[in-house]
């Protein structure tokens, strides 16, 4: 993309909801002393903290392709090392113990060549833990696909399409499984009771607008968003309590076979 899209503060806004498949995640994961933690999309860098946390004699890393995201992330002055790098360009200098990436991959087409190769920078014995969003037929997205493709937005946007990004658990299960790992996958769908006016809008401003919003002038996202409102208001109607919004998530964690033992 032409520039850095990712704004650490608009992403943040519902840091509870987004930072729970994270936990889920890694409660799955059964490593005891990992020497070398790598965060792959690191963001900016709160659950790289906790990795530390839960592996305190590790060496843990984090890193991103946002400039933003790294520049927040070493605001926190802790231990983890932050860098800026491409996740399809990124080589470690050692084995890795364990690797997490929690909410990448979906923007990465040529993800599943991205698994096999870090599935390669593990030690033997070494863990590869990964969620992503699997609510692209959800109405949020709907709705985007079905305003781009209008008369009002169809010469500007009616490319985009970002339909079926990820798979489901079943294909990265062959996908591990054929390249020599012991894997765990499966789906939750979250229920989030979102606050606030236009609640699904303000969280979706921060993920899956961005594409859309990198390719507008801040006059044309203010009528994006103001023709998007109504749609997801639709969709997904507030309650007294709040807006439920439905959230389905892909997970998967691998564990690469052990080195045979010679006799």
């Amino acid at each position: 993309m032409s520039r850095d899209i990712w704004d650490p503060a608009t992403y943040a806004r519902f840091a509870d909801e987004r930072s729970r498949p994270f936990y889920d995640l890694i409660a799955r994961v059964g490593a005891d002393k990992p020497a070398y933690v790598v965060d792959a999309g690191c963001g900016s860098g709160e659950l790289t903290l906790e990795l530390a946390r839960r592996w305190p004699e590790a060496t843990v890393e984090g890193f991103d392709s946002s400039p933003a995201m790294i520049a927040k992330a070493r605001e926190l002055r802790a231990a983890p090392r932050f860098t800026v790098a491409d996740v399809t360009m990124w080589r470690p200098d050692r084995g890795v113990d364990m690797l997490v990436s929690n909410a990448v991959l979906q923007w990465v087409p040529s993800h599943r060549d991205v698994l096999e190769h870090w599935v390669e920078t593990l030690v033997p014995g070494g863990w590869l833990a990964f969620q992503v969003p699997g609510n692209f037929d959800a109405p949020s997205h709907l709705a985007i696909r079905e305003l781009c493709g209008s008369p009002a937005w169809s010469e500007r946007l009616g490319d985009f399409d970002r339909s079926s990004p990820v798979g489901d658990p079943g294909d990265y299960l062959d996908l591990l499984i054929g390249n020599g790992c012991r894997v765990d996958a499966w789906e939750t769908t979250y229920t989030h009771v979102l606050q606030g006016e236009n609640a699904v809008l303000n969280w979706i401003s921060g993920t899956a607008l961005r594409p859309i919003f990198d390719r507008l002038d801040d006059d044309e996202r203010r009528r994006f968003v103001a023709d998007l409102a109504p749609l997801l208001g639709r969709a997904y109607p507030a309650k007294e309590y709040g807006t439920p919004f439905p959230f389905r998530r892909v997970f998967v964690v691998g564990r690469k076979e052990p080195a045979p033992v010679a006799e």
